[in-house]
């Protein structure tokens, strides 16, 4: 950034471009990283997730209701935040960003996206097969849930249910990298996590790990092929609520900031 084009903006204009800043100076490491780093940050990213599957289920069987069982679902969250791990949705903001600012190429952002979707939902799988064999209790409960998602249907509304949960998650990120304050950021998973999974939004990797404990019962209706079908639909709408809700608007945002980062990237890798 220009030392005149500081002087220039209003604070309101400079937290936006700090923002884009830090945005840009954490997505480069993040888009070139080793393959091995890749696949265990992602793997990790899955399991943090599992732990907030865990703590919802829980909430959902012992309470019946599914605004508790969103709030404890923010385990998850705060586990991915302080765990430093990657979940797919997370990779919309910072990495769409980083490409536009010319410090990646977007095979580089088609590499890390594929690598960690897949990554979550393995280590997710393993994860909930060791929740559903500890605890039998859920059974049920697991099977319920799991089902509300994979037999929700192809329409608008569940279509439109992805779009909110991918801007919704993107969302998060930016908030995220809006303050240096931890406990703000504790506080965004929270409240992100509340609305996530406690209104019923429909996340790729969240509502996959809740069909896997389904799945894991051998008491669901649905099988692996109908859960595949259904991730399709999810991904889709997560991708173009991340991209189009969230990621978009405040690109355009930080055109300039982002700009500045393209003219200096060669110098920066």
């Amino acid at each position: 950034m220009e030392p005149d084009d500081h002087i220039m903006r209003g604070p309101g204009e400079r937290r936006v471009a700090e923002a884009a800043e830090r945005i840009v100076t954490e997505g480069r490491p993040r888009l070139h990283r080793t393959w091995t780093s890749l696949v265990a940050t992602s793997l990790l990213g899955g399991i943090d997730v599992g732990v907030g599957v865990m703590a919802l289920l829980f909430v959902r069987h012992e309470t019946g209701s599914e605004l508790l069982a969103g709030l404890a679902f923010s385990v998850g969250l705060i586990a991915l935040l302080l765990g430093h791990s990657e979940l797919f949705t997370e990779g919309f903001l910072v990495p769409v960003a980083t490409v536009v600012a010319g410090a990646a190429g977007w095979l580089d952002l088609a590499r890390m996206w594929a690598t960690v979707l897949v990554m979550n939902l393995v280590g997710g799988w393993v994860f909930m097969w060791l929740v559903m064999q500890a605890y039998p209790d859920l059974h049920r409960t697991a099977a319920a849930a799991g089902a509300k998602f994979v037999e929700g249907g192809y329409t608008l509304g569940t279509f439109c249910l992805a779009v909110l949960g991918g801007g919704v998650i993107t969302l998060m990120t930016r908030m995220h990298h809006g303050t240096d304050s931890m406990t703000a950021k504790i506080t965004a998973s929270i409240a992100t996590a509340f609305v996530l999974a406690g209104f019923g939004l429909w996340h790729s990797v969240l509502d996959s790990l809740i069909a896997f404990a389904g799945l894991h019962t051998g008491m669901t209706s649905y099988g692996y092929l109908d859960w595949l079908r259904w991730l399709a639909w999810a991904v889709l709408g997560n991708i173009v609520g991340g991209l189009l809700l969230t990621t978009a608007l405040r690109l355009i945002r930080s055109a300039q900031v982002l700009s500045d980062g393209s003219a200096q990237a060669p110098d920066s890798r």
